[in-house]
């Protein structure tokens, strides 16, 4: 496949107009010009009889069907969302393939190719059946032409009651290495990160120790002050759960968490762009807290993303879900997003202002960098999985192309 007349985002952040040559689902070689001034031509000729010249003798090539105008668009990488609960009425939760594979085609229809579900605050037993499920069905479902299942969110159970959120108090437990053991086992390796809330447990530092290095310990849905966070950070937990949300406020006598992951470089942290958890002004002072290297958007979406308004699930409790806002049944809490990362993306650039080369690389390169995937996706590059997302200067999706094969839009 040839994509030509596209606007390349290049892994040093910048654009420039160019092709993309595909072979089978890799990205075999990219092709891009400085823009002359005053030219308005988006290709030279010779770089696409360089591509063209990739194909010729290749039986299998069709000019026509296999060559697609960009029409000027910026091709950017397939999205990553590695913190989000389910979409168009299905749950991670519901722990079978099908509701997987649902999950899967929607996000690759709205851009997102590569994807971590998160769990919820459930029993054990029934968290190891999710995840024994999930590594079937990364063995044996057959992900051509839609999102990629790269890695599972723990987001409980190990978390705080009085930041429980939208999660099930009565499902909570203490931080037990044993248990930690039987989610990395169950998942065949797909669980990248486990959460903690590090002060509701007797000893959460022996904890972070023992499992670190086989897994991402996060802070998440926590009451932590600075020092007991900090202290967590240092014995190696490295990742913050959606950023401002579930914890103490950043005060300038008890920074807290946010603090404590503000003077840990290497912490990276999530946040949430849908509009409705973040405050386009906190939004803006996350990253310049924490640096654009550090930040990774999430949407944290459930079921009802996607579906009309309506009363859902999450987690087993009931959600009212009006226009752009998800709320406990119970006491009005935030539960989740009805945003998906595309839209995300689309608000942390139109209200927050925020750079739309930050911003893709905050929901692209620096989720396949946390997730150890970097290797093979999360920035165009030869050699990297041919997942490339078309969108027109308004930010509008123009088509999908997911491993190499059009997914969504026109050719």
């Amino acid at each position: 496949m040839i994509i030509r007349n596209i606007q390349v985002f290049l892994p040093d952040k910048s654009f420039h107009k160019g092709c993309i040559v595909t072979k089978d689902d890799k990205i075999e070689r990219i092709y891009t010009q400085k823009e002359e001034e005053g030219s308005g031509e988006m290709d030279d000729p010779n770089l696409i009889e360089d591509a063209f010249s990739i194909w010729r003798g290749n039986p299998g090539f069709r000019e026509k069907q296999d060559i697609i105008d960009g029409r000027g668009a910026y091709a950017i990488p397939g999205l990553i969302d590695l913190h989000f609960h389910g979409c168009r009425g299905d749950d991670f939760c519901d722990g079978s393939m099908e509701a997987i594979k649902r999950i899967a085609e929607y996000e690759a229809s709205v851009g997102v190719t590569a994807i971590a579900p998160a769990t919820m605050t459930l029993p054990v037993s029934k968290l190891v059946s999710i995840l024994r499920t999930s590594a079937e069905y990364r063995r044996e479902v057959c992900d051509e032409g839609i999102a990629r299942l790269v890695g599972i969110n723990m987001e409980g159970p190990f978390i705080s009651a009085a930041k429980r959120g939208a999660q099930d108090a009565k499902y909570i437990i203490p931080c037990d290495a044993s248990v930690c053991d039987r989610f990395l086992e169950a998942s065949g390796g797909l669980v990248k990160f486990i959460g903690i809330a590090p002060e509701a447990s007797g000893d959460s530092i022996s904890f972070i120790r023992r499992v670190k290095d086989r897994v991402h310990v996060a802070l998440a849905h926590t009451d932590a002050d600075y020092e007991t966070a900090l202290a967590a950070f240092r014995a190696g937990a490295d990742h913050l759960v959606h950023m401002y949300n579930a914890m103490p406020p950043f005060g300038h006598r008890a920074p807290g968490v946010i603090g404590a992951a503000l003077d840990c470089p290497r912490v990276m942290c999530e946040i949430i762009c849908d509009g409705i958890h973040v405050h386009p002004s906190a939004i803006r002072a996350a990253f310049r807290m924490m640096g654009e290297e550090r930040m990774i958007l999430i949407s944290d979406s459930m079921r009802g993303t996607g579906m009309p308004d309506g009363r859902y699930t999450l987690g087993g409790q009931e959600v009212d879900v009006r226009g752009r806002r998800a709320t406990l049944v119970r006491d009005g809490s935030l539960a989740g997003s009805v945003t998906n990362l595309m839209d995300c993306l689309r608000t942390a650039v139109r209200e927050a202002g925020i750079p739309l080369e930050t911003a893709v690389a905050c929901a692209t390169r620096n989720p396949a960098e946390a997730l150890g995937i970097l290797d093979h996706y999360g920035t165009l590059e030869e050699g990297k999985m041919a997942d490339v997302v078309l969108l027109d200067r308004n930010l509008g999706l123009q088509g999908v192309i997911v491993r190499g094969r059009m997914r969504v839009g026109k050719k």
